[in-house]
């Protein structure tokens, strides 16, 4: 049997730190946005697509220096990741310059934290040296997109997890072209498929985490008002109702938007109605605004009141306005309980029993763990 091979400590600490900065930058960006905006107004595109732009070209002129041998192999492997990576901003374009801008950036952290993983994994030369990068890249992703949805003004949610992945595929790609094994072992070396069966059930009960924290919620049927979704009960928005109103006169919400903060998640639920509620009015659908401001009355009225960063006026409607709008609703309308269901809500939210979630997340992960232990015992490692 050959000598292990030898993984050097100082590319896993420069890799972790890499990731810890790229998660625990996600409060600090807004700050940074901000100042680019206010320093160069209507400029924000230009520099953040310079800045990848530098980025990119110092990367592909750094690995295609590198290149000694094998250089068709190496050489279509960093033009397939350009590709993918090109192919898939382009597809996945909103139309938005300062939003598709700020995604492309994605690509080279991502594609940077799954480099830095890749080259301390490399000795291994077996199928771990591809499994392990992606599996860390995407728990890098998932506590990412986790703290995200903490912070004010910045949103997580699971479809960006599996966006990541696209990114990290590519970075893979990219690395092994640019930094490939010496050899590589079609069987995997003793401790590859423990390693794996780790990462893999770390990754599902991170993700389960994230879902739980995120996605999970109830679906409120009002035969008043009709069906929405929201984090919280029933029982428990009323309880909230009456707890902020309170909270938010002796300690009120702030008037500038507070970056490096815990986002009132009460509040932003509130929000998500007042604009799906001004949506619908600008569109001229007078009963699903009505339909959206009982919400907003019934469950969330702190927020109606309460003046915040969002807006300094509070969003109640005014009684002249408020009868406006009522005058304009049919008389059968105005009274009835006629389905009407919210999509007011800027991500999914399911109404599933958590103890569900943890009994699928928590079997798939132990089964894992047997799985890749069963499997190295057997010999599938050498």
């Amino acid at each position: 049997m050959d000598s292990p091979p030898r993984l050097r400590a100082s590319r896993f600490v420069v890799a972790v730190a890499g990731s810890v900065a790229l998660v625990l930058s996600a409060p600090f960006i807004g700050y940074v946005r901000a100042w680019i905006r206010s320093q160069f107004p209507g400029q924000f595109v230009r520099i953040v697509g310079g800045l990848i732009a530098v980025l990119g070209l110092a990367a592909i002129g750094i690995a295609l220096a590198r290149i000694r041998e094998r250089r068709a192999v190496r050489y279509g492997a960093i033009a397939g990741a350009l590709v993918c990576a090109v192919g898939y901003s382009a597809v996945s374009a909103t139309g938005i310059p300062e939003v598709d801008v700020v995604q492309r950036f994605h690509f080279i952290e991502y594609g940077l934290i799954t480099f830095l993983f890749y080259r301390a994994w490399r000795p291994l030369e077996d199928a771990s040296i591809v499994v392990l990068p992606a599996l860390a890249g995407l728990l890098v992703g998932t506590a990412d997109e986790w703290l995200q949805w903490f912070i004010p003004n910045r949103v997580g949610e699971l479809n960006d997890i599996f966006l990541n992945g696209i990114a990290i595929a590519c970075g893979l790609v990219f690395s092994l072209g640019a930094d490939p094994p010496v050899s590589f072992r079609r069987t995997p070396r003793p401790g590859s498929l423990q390693r794996i069966g780790a990462f893999a059930a770390a990754f599902v009960v991170a993700l389960a985490m994230f879902f739980h924290a995120v996605h999970l919620g109830h679906d409120i049927d009002d035969e008043q008002i009709g069906v929405f979704k929201s984090r919280y009960s029933k029982e428990r928005l009323g309880a909230m109702a009456a707890e902020k109103l309170e909270q938010w006169r002796t300690h009120p919400l702030p008037l500038v938007l507070q970056r490096v903060s815990r986002e009132d998640q009460y509040m932003s639920e509130g929000v998500t109605h007042v604009q799906e509620r001004n949506e619908q009015l600008a569109a001229g659908n007078v009963g699903g605004a009505w339909k959206e401001n009982l919400i907003l009355e019934k469950y969330y009225a702190p927020v109606l009141d309460t003046p915040s960063y969002v807006s300094r006026t509070g969003h109640r409607w005014s009684d002249g306005q408020r009868s406006d709008i009522m005058a304009k609703l049919p008389a059968a309308q105005a009274g009835s309980a006629a389905s009407y269901v919210s999509a007011a809500n800027p991500y999914p939210i399911y109404a599933w029993r958590p103890w569900r979630l943890w009994a699928v997340a928590l079997a798939l992960a132990v089964g894992i763990l047997i799985a890749a232990s069963a499997l190295a015992g057997s010999g599938h490692e050498s």
